[in-house]
C-alpha cells in the first residue's frame, strides 16, 4: 500500500505541475469530467456493493484520459476514488489499490502508449480509434491487472493464471466500450474528447 501510495502521490504532483486547468480555461470539457466523476465511483464500488459483482474489474481509466487529459483525468481518477470509498464499504488499503491498479497506472499507460502511436504510426482517425481508444485500452488495462498480479494482488479465489486469464477478458470489454464511445464522441461531439482535433487527425494529406 506504502508503494501505490507514494506513486499516486508522485502521478499527482506531477499532473498538478502540468497545470490541469489550462486544458479547460473556460469551463471546456465540464460535461465529461461530471460524467467521469458521477458513473465512475459507483463503477469501481459495485465489486463491493453486490457479491455477484465481486470479482468483476472496470478500469474506465484509459477512456477518462481520452475525455480530459493526463494532467485533469489523474486528480479526477483520485477523486473518483474517494467517491468510491463513500459509497461502498471498502478498507483504505482497497481505495488507494482501486486508485492505483485500476486509475492512475492504466491512464499513465494510455498516455504513453498514445505518444507511441503518434511517434510511430502519425496522426490518423483509424490510429486514433483502433490504435488508442480499443486495442489501446486492453493493452494497457490489461498490462495493469498483469503487474497487480505479479505484485501479489489477485482476484479471490484465482491462481495467477486463471487471474491473467479473467483480466484479460475483462480488458477487452474495458477496450470495446471505450472504443465505441470513442467513436461516437469522434461522430457526433470532438468537443468532448481533450485528446482529438479535427485540424490535427481530419487533415488533408
Amino acid at each position: 500500500m506504502l508503494a501505490e501510495a507514494a506513486l499516486l502521490l508522485v502521478a499527482l504532483a506531477a499532473a498538478l505541475a502540468l497545470r490541469p486547468w489550462r486544458l479547460m480555461p473556460h469551463g471546456e470539457r465540464l460535461g465529461p469530467l461530471l460524467a467521469v466523476l458521477v458513473l465512475l465511483p459507483w463503477v469501481w464500488a459495485l465489486p463491493a456493493l453486490h457479491p455477484v459483482a465481486s470479482q468483476l474489474r472496470w478500469s474506465g481509466a484509459c477512456l477518462a484520459v481520452l475525455l480530459l487529459g493526463w494532467p485533469v483525468a489523474v486528480p479526477a481518477l483520485l477523486a473518483c476514488a474517494a467517491l468510491a470509498w463513500l459509497i461502498a464499504p471498502l478498507g483504505l488499503d482497497d481505495v488507494v489499490g482501486i486508485a492505483f491498479w485500476q486509475g492512475v497506472l492504466p491512464a499513465t499507460l494510455a498516455l504513453g502508449l498514445g505518444a507511441l502511436l503518434r511517434r510511430w504510426l502519425g496522426e490518423h482517425p483509424f490510429v486514433y480509434l483502433l490504435g488508442r481508444a480499443f486495442l489501446g485500452t486492453v493493452a494497457c488495462v490489461f498490462l495493469a491487472s498483469a503487474l497487480q498480479v505479479w505484485a501479489g494482488e489477485r482476484l479471490p479465489g484465482t491462481e495467477p493464471g486463471l487471474a491473467l486469464v479473467a483480466h484479460w477478458l475483462m480488458a477487452w470489454g474495458d477496450g470495446i466500450v471505450t472504443g465505441m464511445l470513442a467513436s461516437i464522441f469522434v461522430a457526433f461531439a470532438p468537443q468532448w474528447l481533450a485528446t482529438w482535433s479535427d485540424t490535427l487527425y481530419l487533415r488533408r494529406p
